[in-house]
C-alpha cells in the first residue's frame, strides 16, 4: 500500500491522500478580488487528484498584499467572489479547498514578478507605506517599512481574525497562516528582520510571541471541524538567522494551541541568501527536524518534490506526513492523477476525462462511463 496515497485526517478534515496543492500567487486579482484566471487555475487544481488544494497567499488588509494583483479577503466583494468560486468548484469536485491568509510586511508594495523582476513599486505606480517588526528594508533600494506599534499590531491581528471568519463563511475547509518566506509573521520570528527590544524581540520566546498571538486569535474563531495550520520557515539560509530547531519549538507551541499541521518551507527573509532551490527536496530536511521534535504534529514537506517516487519515499520514511506541490503542478496539472496511477491507486479522473485514463488504467473509461 502506498504511503502517499493513504488517507489522512488533519483536524476535522478527512483527505483522500497526502498530496497538497501548495498556495501559489497568481498576481492577477483586481483590488483583491479574484478574476476569471483564478476560476480556471483553481478549477484545474480541484480536479488534479490532490487531497487538498490551497488558494494563494491572500492579504488580510490592503497594505498586506505583496503586489496590487494579490487576492484579498478583507471586504464583502472579495468574500462574495470566493463564495461564487467555491460554489462552482463544489458542482464538479469534492476536493477540499483551503486558503492561505497572509500579510506581506516589509515585502509588500512590489511589482508582479514578471514586471521589474518583482522589485518595489514606484510612487507613481501606487506604492504604499509598508509595515514590519522593525524599520529595516528588505534589501537595498526597497521601501523602509514603519515599525509596528502596539495599536498597529492589534489592528493586523484583528484583520487575520476577520479574514478567517470570512473564509469560514465563504466555504473554505482549511486555513493556513503564512509565517514563512520573509512576510510579516516570519519577520517577527527571524532575528534577521526583527531587532525589537520590547516583549516581541530578542529571545526566541519573544520573537514567537506575536505570531502565536495571531495564531491563538484565529484558532478561537476557526471551526474545529475544519483544518488549521501554519506555514513556517525551517531556515533563513544565513548565519544568525532562524534555525530548524527554533522552528520545531514554534511547531510545539502551535500544537499546544490546537493547530492541526505545519507546512515547512524556507528562505525569503534575506535577499542575498544562497538557497539551493534547484536541488530536489532541498527543504525536506527541515520538515524532518520538525517531525522528529513534534511527532504528533502533522507536518507537510514542500520544495522541488518532482516525482511520485520521491514523494512516496518522503512520506514512507516518516520525514513528513504529507507533501506539497507548486511548480510541478503548474507544469503538469495532472501530476497527482499520474502519481496515483503509478503508485497503484485508482486515479479519480472526472468522468468527462475518463477516456484519458484508459492507457494508465485499463477498463477505467468503460467503468466510469467514458
Amino acid at each position: 500500500m502506498s504511503s502517499l496515497l493513504a488517507p489522512i485526517s488533519i483536524g476535522g478534515l478527512r483527505l483522500a491522500n497526502r498530496i497538497v496543492i501548495a498556495p501559489m500567487c497568481q498576481y492577477s486579482a483586481k483590488e483583491g478580488v479574484i478574476q476569471p484566471w483564478h476560476w480556471q487555475h483553481l478549477g484545474t487544481m480541484a480536479i488534479s487528484g490532490a487531497g487538498v488544494a490551497i488558494v494563494e497567499a491572500t492579504g488580510v488588509e490592503a497594505i498586506g498584499r505583496i503586489t496590487p494583483g494579490d487576492t484579498g479577503l478583507w471586504n464583502d466583494e472579495q468574500e462574495a467572489a470566493f463564495v461564487r468560486l467555491l460554489a462552482d468548484i463544489r458542482s464538479y469536485s469534492k476536493t477540499p479547498i483551503g486558503i492561505q491568509l497572509a500579510h506581506a510586511g516589509r515585502k509588500a508594495s512590489t511589482n508582479a514578478p514578471w514586471t521589474e523582476r518583482g522589485g518595489p513599486l514606484a510612487p507613481e505606480a501606487g506604492a504604499w507605506t509598508t509595515a514590519a517588526p522593525s524599520a529595516i528594508p528588505f534589501t537595498e533600494g526597497w521601501h523602509r517599512p514603519e515599525a509596528l506599534d502596539d495599536a498597529a499590531m492589534a489592528r493586523i491581528k484583528a484583520a487575520f481574525v476577520e479574514s478567517a471568519k470570512r473564509a469560514d463563511r465563504a466555504g473554505f475547509e482549511l486555513v493556513e497562516l503564512h509565517g514563512a518566506h520573509g512576510y510579516l509573521l516570519s519577520e517577527f520570528l527571524s532575528p534577521i528582520s526583527s531587532i525589537r527590544t520590547d516583549a516581541y524581540g530578542g529571545s526566541l520566546e519573544n520573537r514567537m510571541r506575536y505570531p502565536l498571538e495571531v495564531a491563538e486569535a484565529v484558532r478561537a474563531v476557526w471551526p474545529r471541524d475544519k483544518a488549521l495550520g501554519m506555514r513556517l520557515n525551517g531556515s533563513d539560509w544565513v548565519e544568525g538567522g532562524l534555525t530548524p530547531d527554533e522552528t520545531a519549538q514554534m511547531a510545539h507551541r502551535l500544537q499546544a494551541l490546537g493547530f492541526d499541521y505545519v507546512h515547512i518551507s524556507s528562505g525569503g527573509n534575506v535577499a542575498t541568501a544562497k538557497i539551493p532551490g534547484g536541488e530536489p527536496g532541498y527543504q525536506v530536511a527541515f520538515a524532518e527536524v520538525v517531525k522528529k521534535a513534534a511527532p504528533d504534529m502533522t507536518v507537510i514537506a514542500v520544495g522541488m518534490i518532482n516525482t511520485p517516487e520521491q514523494a512516496e519515499a518522503i512520506v514512507a520514511s516518516g520525514k513528513a506526513d504529507m507533501i506539497a506541490l507548486a511548480r510541478p503542478v503548474l507544469d503538469d496539472p495532472r501530476w497527482p492523477l499520474r502519481a496515483i496511477a503509478k503508485l497503484g491507486g485508482a486515479p479519480p479522473y472526472p468522468v468527462q476525462y475518463a477516456r484519458a485514463a484508459e492507457p494508465l488504467w485499463p477498463g477505467y473509461a468503460f467503468a466510469h462511463g467514458g
